[in-house]
Parts: C-alpha cells; sequence; structure tokens
C-alpha cells in the first residue's frame, strides 16, 4: 500500500507542521522542515506589490493578512497593526498573485500497479511546484474522492481539487440507458463534474446530457464525432476542451480559416456562454505540430518516471501517425488555424479556463505550465488575458464551490510570490519565491529541495 505525504508528519516529506505558541517576527525564522502553516494565526505578506486579478492593475507596496486559510485583510503598507506573533513574509520588491489553476488535469489512481508507489504524491507536489494551487481533474478514478478529500483538508499536501468521474465514451457506455445509470450513479458517488470521451453516439450523448441536465452536474470534456459541436453546446456541454469540434465545425483542418468561419464559431460559443480549454502546447504534439526534439529537450522531464517519459517518446517516434488528431502535412496550418480561433474567442468575449492536460505527453504538472503560457501569448493573447483564464475566470466558474481566483478579502489564500511583474513578463512566474496553498506556505528553498528528491528517485540510470 502506497504512502501518503500527510501534514502529521514532522520530516523532509514536506509534512505541515503546526507552531505552538510562540513569538516571532519573520516566517524565516521558523525551524521546521516542511511547508508553514500557522493553524488560525496569522502570516502577513509585508510591503508587498499586489496583481489581485480584479483588474489589470498593480497595487504597490501592500500588506496582506492571511489568517487560516482565508485572506483577512488588505490594506497600504504600515497601516496594518500587525500581531507580534505573527509570521511575516518579507514581500519587498516581490509580486503576490492569486495561485493558477490547471483546468484540464490528471491526478493519478491513488493506487495503480502502473505506477511507482510515490507517483501521485509526486505530481500533486509538483502542480504546487509550478504554481498551480487548484486543479480540476479529468478523469476519475477508483478511491480518489477520498484522495480528494484529504487534499482539501489539508491532511495531505497538494492544490485543491475538483474532480471529474470515470469517464462517458464509446467504451463505458454502450446504450442511452446505461449513460443515464451512469450518471445518477456518479452523482451519488459525489464527482463535481461528467466527463465527455469520444465515441458516444447522439442518442447516448443526448440521454447523457438531459440526466446531467436534471440532476444539476455539469459535463464537460471532448466533442464525440457523431455529436459535434454545436449539438454539444446546445446540450449544455459546459466546457469544450481542447477546442475540441472547433476546426470541424469550421472545416479548418488543411486550409487558412477564414474570418466569417471564425465569426461564426466565436458566436456560437459566446451566445450559449460556453466555456473553452484551450491545451494549445498539448495539441501541437497531438497533431504533428510540435518540434520533437525540443519537446525531448524539457529540462522538467527529469521529475517523471523513466517510463512514463519513454512512452511520451515512443508516441513522437512510432504511434504519432497512427492517432486520429494526428494531421499529417496540414499539422501547420492546423495549429495556425487553432492559434487564430484562440485569439477571436478572446477577443469575441468568450470565456477562457487555462489548462495543459498534464501529466500528459511531455506536460510535467505545474512545470510545463510556461509552455501554454508562452503559446497563448504567441496567439495575441495579453499576459493579462492570459492570468485571467487562470485564476480570475477558474474562480468564476467554480463561485458555487468556494471564492478563490483573485486576492480579496474572505478569498482562499491560494497565492503566488514572483520577483517581477507577471502582466509585463510570464516568463517570471517559473522561478517564483513561493507558493501558499490554503494558508500553508512553501518557500522557495522547500520547493527546489522537494524537486531535488524527486528527481534523484526518478534518477536515469
Amino acid at each position: 500500500m502506497r504512502t501518503l505525504i500527510t501534514t502529521s508528519l514532522l520530516f523532509f516529506v514536506f509534512a505541515v507542521s503546526a507552531l505552538h505558541a510562540q513569538e516571532f517576527r519573520s516566517v524565516d525564522d521558523i525551524d521546521q522542515p516542511g511547508p508553514i502553516l500557522i493553524d488560525d494565526r496569522t502570516i502577513i505578506f509585508e510591503n508587498i506589490n499586489l496583481i489581485a486579478m480584479t483588474d489589470d492593475q498593480v497595487q504597490y507596496a501592500m500588506d496582506v493578512q492571511i489568517r487560516g486559510d482565508r485572506i483577512m485583510a488588505i490594506e497600504p503598507h504600515g497601516e496594518m497593526r500587525i500581531p507580534s506573533s505573527a509570521g511575516v513574509i518579507d514581500g519587498t520588491d516581490q509580486y503576490l498573485m492569486p495561485g493558477l489553476a490547471e483546468m484540464h488535469g490528471h491526478v493519478p489512481p491513488p493506487e495503480s500497479e502502473q505506477f511507482p508507489e510515490r507517483y501521485v504524491d509526486d505530481v500533486l507536489f509538483l502542480y504546487l511546484a509550478g504554481g498551480v494551487t487548484t486543479v480540476r481533474g479529468m478523469l476519475g478514478h477508483e478511491n480518489q474522492l477520498n484522495l480528494k478529500e484529504s487534499v482539501n483538508q489539508s491532511e495531505i499536501l497538494g492544490p485543491n481539487l475538483y474532480l471529474a468521474g470515470p469517464s462517458f465514451s464509446g467504451g463505458s457506455v454502450n446504450s442511452p440507458d446505461e449513460a443515464v445509470e451512469r450518471v445518477h450513479r456518479q452523482v451519488d458517488e459525489g464527482w463535481d463534474l461528467l466527463k465527455v470521451h469520444p465515441g458516444l453516439n447522439l442518442e447516448q450523448y443526448t440521454a447523457m446530457a438531459e440526466a446531467a441536465n436534471e440532476a444539476g452536474i455539469a459535463f464537460a470534456g471532448h466533442v464525440p464525432e457523431d455529436v459535434g459541436l454545436e449539438t454539444a453546446i446546445r446540450l449544455g456541454q459546459q466546457t469544450i476542451d481542447h477546442l475540441d469540434g472547433y476546426i470541424d465545425y469550421m472545416d479548418a483542418e488543411d486550409q487558412p480559416v477564414t474570418d466569417e468561419q471564425l465569426k461564426k464559431a466565436v458566436d456560437l460559443t459566446v451566445e450559449n456562454a460556453v466555456w473553452v480549454v484551450p491545451t494549445q502546447a498539448l495539441w501541437e504534439t497531438l497533431i504533428g505540430a510540435a518540434d520533437a526534439e525540443q519537446l525531448k529537450s524539457y529540462e522538467e522531464l527529469k521529475y517523471m518516471p523513466e517510463s512514463i517519459v519513454q512512452n511520451w517518446h515512443n508516441f513522437l517516434d512510432e504511434a504519432v501517425s497512427n492517432t486520429s488528431f494526428y494531421s499529417g502535412e496540414h499539422a501547420a496550418q492546423h495549429a495556425e488555424n487553432r492559434q487564430k480561433l484562440l485569439k477571436a474567442l478572446q477577443d469575441g468575449g468568450a470565456k477562457i479556463l487555462f489548462g495543459t492536460d498534464a501529466p500528459q505527453l511531455f506536460s510535467v504538472p505545474g512545470l510545463s505550465i510556461r509552455h501554454e503560457l508562452a503559446i497563448m501569448e504567441e496567439a495575441g493573447l495579453t499576459p493579462y488575458e492570459i492570468l485571467m483564464s487562470g485564476t480570475y475566470n477558474v474562480g468564476k466558474y467554480f463561485e458555487d464551490k468556494d471564492q478563490f481566483g483573485t486576492i480579496t478579502e474572505n478569498s482562499r489564500a491560494d497565492l503566488l510570490m514572483v520577483s517581477g511583474n507577471p502582466l509585463e513578463d510570464l516568463t517570471v512566474i517559473k522561478n517564483h519565491g513561493g507558493v501558499m496553498i490554503r494558508g500553508i506556505w512553501i518557500p522557495r528553498a522547500q520547493i527546489d529541495e522537494k524537486l531535488s528528491e524527486i528527481e534523484e528517485a526518478y534518477e536515469r540510470r
């Protein structure tokens, strides 16, 4: 049985240690081996530049008070009364922003012979190491709801989890009645949403959609070929992930997309208030448009098990032309059309959510978000628009679950400290100075130490 990284441990397994009553001024003065949790006591980010993500402005020289897992107060530096027992994080010349979300991510099965025993714990930590504090898991597994509860209660260190159940696909659903029964079962089990995979026929998909709408549970993911984008949207699919179905809808895989085609797709999206999760970097890999040698050189691959990385290499070397997504000689045009579509959706007012589909082909949890940030910027989105997709927009999407995604009073204290202004330079996120998850502060030094330990565990021999 695998050993979970729990908050009851006090060793260098990055467990969270509650502090006894004592007075200290700086969190740097705290002598403990793991992340810093103050229970119901106070942590202050002092004299920090604030990017609240309620607008595109920076509030300079602010103090931010955290108590428990909530942001309690935000005031100009010097105006806040700071208790002598509070832990203080010096924010001079630093920037504080909300933690990012992975809105099409995956959490491995809690127990599986396919992966090393430690793999789930490492995936959860890698998300945090990259600045990802919320994950919408898009494929449920047995016992995963128990894992979610433990993580969200900070008994296990990891990002906030919202999980889809086992998927609805051509392999898991054989009739409309089975689709309806599967909806009801997953509602009863407590999954946050339903995951749609390819393979459902129109009758099965319609039965699932109607049952889900009646039960009040969202369904999201792929667009089955027999259903098509317009029907999926009309039936209420909440998110279209990977921009699935859009290229077919516009008939634009192998020829330049036109302004008229783009307008039609944007209008359909905006009029029906559907969310989209682009996952542009991954899709360039799947369709054959990415640079294979560059993918293989990603430095973050060292934090993944060798067997998984080898499978990713095999995909590039052997199997890529056998996938249904591969575009062959049209891959570059296909990718360009997806980029134009993303820009048109943003300019047209569509609701965009940030996602990478990690851990997936050359997409390492948390640490590979830099590739998605870069490719979205190449599409013409501004840094502020890109950050919105991973912060404010995610808070709106989950507003019935909790308050987060902005730095505002009573929001969940999921935060990221960076050394420069990400509204001007998104690359500062890669080398951030620390992450706060539900009020738990993980300094950069602790993150680097844990990353070194993960690298050593998966060292290629």
